[in-house]
């Protein structure tokens, strides 16, 4: 779910503008998943445009509060949404941990980096939400480390029924600055793509795992 329409039409228009999010449907690019896409997403470019990653920082700085109440931690998913929940953070004047997908293999072993204490409030900062898989494992750590995780919020969402799904199976509530609905829309109304275009979009979109196997174009990681 969207913060709101300006909101998301807004960060999807900044995100085109930076290339942060690329679309290319006559030339897809492949995922490391393996899977074809028409579009590309790499949100860490944000935060080498200081108006844009501000603009950034305050749109999730407001609207947390708004959903969730003003929690006592903020969490970032390594590696992508260190960057800017550490600025949420420090906007928010909270502290910051981050989390890993897994255990480092040695020193301390820690998941979570950072201090948190049992019982406090978190919420998560995600810079992307393709399956929500490696965000809801973020979640799990801080659940199992005795923390209160109030909700997630992320940058962009692909808004895959998969991840709808994951998100609703783990409980927990997820609100984006933008998403595939509406950078679609600003896309079209800007000329970034045609309405053809938006149409190949749009299928890909309903089944992104299966569409255009056959392509054979250079991978991106």
């Amino acid at each position: 779910m969207i913060f709101n329409k300006d909101t998301a039409q807004k960060t999807a228009e900044l995100l085109l503008q930076i290339n942060a999010i690329k679309l290319n449907p006559k030339n897809p690019f492949t995922w490391a998943s393996g899977w074809k896409s028409p579009i590309y997403c790499d949100n860490r470019i944000t935060l080498s445009f200081p108006p844009i990653r501000n603009y950034i920082r305050e749109e999730f700085s407001k609207n947390l509060e708004k959903q969730f109440g003003k929690p006592d931690v903020i969490a970032g998913v390594a590696t992508g949404a260190i960057g800017i929940g550490m600025l949420v953070a420090e906007y928010m004047g909270l502290p910051f941990v981050y989390v890993r997908p897994e255990p480092k293999k040695h020193g301390r072993q820690n998941q979570i980096e950072g201090f948190l204490q049992k019982g406090q409030n978190v919420v998560v900062i995600e810079d992307l939400i393709s399956t929500g898989n490696s965000s809801l494992l973020a979640v799990e750590a801080l659940r199992e480390a005795g923390a209160n995780v109030k909700g997630m919020a992320a940058i962009f969402t692909y808004g895959f029924d998969v991840s709808v799904e994951n998100f609703k199976k783990a409980n927990i509530d997820l609100f984006t600055l933008s998403n595939y609905e509406n950078l679609l829309e600003l896309a079209v109304a800007k000329k970034y793509i045609t309405e053809e275009e938006q149409e190949t979009l749009k299928i890909w979109s309903k089944s992104p795992a299966t569409w255009n196997v056959e392509s054979d174009n250079a991978s991106v990681k």
